[in-house]
């Protein structure tokens, strides 16, 4: 299976690393770059193909993965717009809608849209995704087979439901670097360094993210073994529920999901 990417950074890295680190080819793996520099550093560092343009020998492919920024999008497409004929085109762009890919190329519709997030760039990430109807079962096995090379992967059957997919996971991390952050300055004030504050927060959410994923109990049952009656934790609890901390975290999610939405009809507007 011949694999291009259209774009070369940080994500589009990530997949590589990880699909090279699966058992993929470098040699049936190629990528497009604008810039000159970034394309010799990719092929220096996994030993890839790389391409100036999407032209006819980078669209010789089977699957094309779609790494660019949103915005950039609707150009990055122009090239491929009536060329392409049996390739699936994935797209890791977060708001656009596969509709509006379908448009910019033409009606083109074997198309996949997925959503990862970063802690891929370690191999940890999760992915939602999205397949157009086109796509045959074993065309979806292999770009699950890819995404999952840099963690887990969800398959999603309403794609209305891909913004809150970005809204949960997508900018799930930098919710938890926030708690995490927020752990770390209380230790500060309660006399900590910096340093052991941050070890402190950070083994704490690390530690207990394992736990959870590790356990057929749901995370309500874990707190609650955690939470002794009359406890430390009991009253740390009940500050975060006068807090409506449940109720905050929903609307914050509810605010990513919505601009996701708004985001999508922005990029699809003709």
């Amino acid at each position: 299976m011949k694999i291009c990417f259209v774009g070369g950074g940080n994500m589009a890295s990530a997949l590589i690393g990880g699909m090279l680190a699966k058992g993929y080819a470098a040699a049936d793996i190629a990528v497009v770059e604008l810039q000159a520099e970034a394309r010799a550093r990719l092929a220096e560092r996994f030993g890839v193909h790389t391409h100036a343009a999407l032209d006819a020998d980078a669209l010789a492919c089977d699957l094309l993965v779609l790494a660019v920024k949103p915005q950039q999008m609707r150009e990055a497409l122009v090239p491929a717009a009536g060329k392409l004929t049996r390739q699936v085109v994935v797209s890791i762009a977060a708001g656009l809608r596969l509709g509006d890919m379908a448009r910019w190329l033409g009606g083109y519709t074997r198309l996949v849209r997925c959503m990862p997030n970063t802690p891929a760039l370690i191999g940890a990430g999760v992915t939602g995704l999205f397949a157009d109807a086109s796509v045959s079962a074993p065309e979806r096995e292999a770009v699950g087979q890819v995404l999952a090379s840099v963690g887990e992967i969800v398959w999603i059957a309403d794609e209305a439901q891909m913004d809150a997919v970005t809204a949960v996971s997508g900018s799930g991390p930098a919710y938890v670097f926030h708690f995490i952050e927020a752990l770390e300055a209380a230790g500060v004030s309660l006399g900590f360094d910096g340093d052991t504050a941050r070890k402190l927060a950070i083994g704490t959410v690390l530690g207990a993210a394992k736990l959870a994923a590790g356990s057929d109990e749901s995370p309500a049952v874990l707190r609650e073994r955690v939470t002794s009656k009359g406890g430390t934790t009991a009253a740390a609890l009940a500050v975060m529920a006068e807090g409506d901390l449940l109720g905050l975290i929903g609307r914050a999610v509810d605010a990513a999901e919505a601009r996701g939405k708004a985001l999508g009809d922005a990029l699809g507007a003709d």
